[in-house]
């Protein structure tokens, strides 16, 4: 239950960067760009969908900041909407992630 609501909550996320114009969505993808190494850096390459959805439960404080200090002059930019597109993105490269779903060992 944690991993659906975590990944539609994410995917939320992704389309509401999807659907800003112009030079806001070129600014938000720039976000979700570092947001997306900060979280190589936490995580490393051999993660697992419950280890991000864990980080993400833990708070997000950080990912704020790192918005906040990248597009000071922007605080739209710092909608937790951004920081969920950094997740979904992310997620595509945990280890028990394939094919658009959470791929569970029996």
């Amino acid at each position: 239950m944690r991993v659906t609501l975590a990944t539609e909550q994410w995917r939320s996320g992704e389309r509401y960067v999807h659907g800003l114009d112009g030079r806001r969505r070129v600014r938000a993808e720039r976000i979700v760009e570092l947001l997306g190494r900060e979280l190589r850096r936490r995580l490393g390459s051999g993660f697992s969908v419950l280890e991000l959805v864990t980080l993400y439960e833990a708070g997000a404080s950080w990912a704020l900041a790192i918005a906040s200090a990248n597009a000071p002059e922007d605080p739209d930019l710092w909608d937790g909407r951004v920081v969920d597109a950094a997740f979904h993105r992310h997620l595509t490269a945990a280890k028990d992630w394939g094919g658009g779903r959470w791929v569970v060992e029996e």
